[in-house]
């Protein structure tokens, strides 16, 4: 697999599919105020891939489910369960998510994804430290996908950091 670093918005990523960090559908969508990426999802996309979402009930721990992308370009969103119910990630969610979110890349035959570093910001997990759990994941899974992994910068061009591995 090849891993590109950028800095950057999620959604402003050239990919065939986004990484969502959801919050495992135990919380209704629509009780929810997402914050960070989901909530950049959810507002440029609309609400229909919360509501394909929802229709899958609860997910487990570190689990994924591909839906539509609603109104945005690309051909899906991966939405994991990077966080508990104490909306806490542990190493465990993250390398678990990472592992489902490439599984559906590799099963949907995409070419790339762009994910997020997952359990950084609502998580509460270090974001350095949920970057090398992200990147130590990609690295060691078979794909001949790219994957594109975002560290939030508002307002800032994508710049790439480490370049491709």
């Amino acid at each position: 697999m090849r891993i590109q670093i950028v800095e950057g918005d999620l959604l402003d990523q050239e990919v065939d599919v986004i990484v969502n960090a959801w919050n495992r559908n135990v919380i209704p969508w629509w009780l929810i105020l997402p914050q960070g990426v989901s909530g950049a999802i959810k507002q440029r996309a609309g609400h229909a891939p919360f509501r394909e979402l929802a229709r899958h009930g609860p997910m487990p721990l570190g689990s994924a489910v591909l839906t539509s992308s609603g109104k945005l370009r690309f051909k899906g969103i991966i939405h994991v369960a990077g966080i508990s119910m104490w909306w806490r990630a542990s190493e465990a969610s993250i390398r678990a998510s990472v592992n489902s979110a490439i599984g559906i890349v590799n099963e949907h035959a995409f070419r790339s994804v762009a994910i997020p570093i997952i359990g950084a910001g609502t998580g509460g997990f270090d974001e350095q430290s949920a970057l090398a759990i992200v990147v130590s994941e990609l690295s060691a899974t078979e794909s001949e996908a790219v994957a594109v992994v975002v560290r939030f910068r508002r307002g800032r061009p994508d710049a790439s950091h480490s370049g491709s591995r």
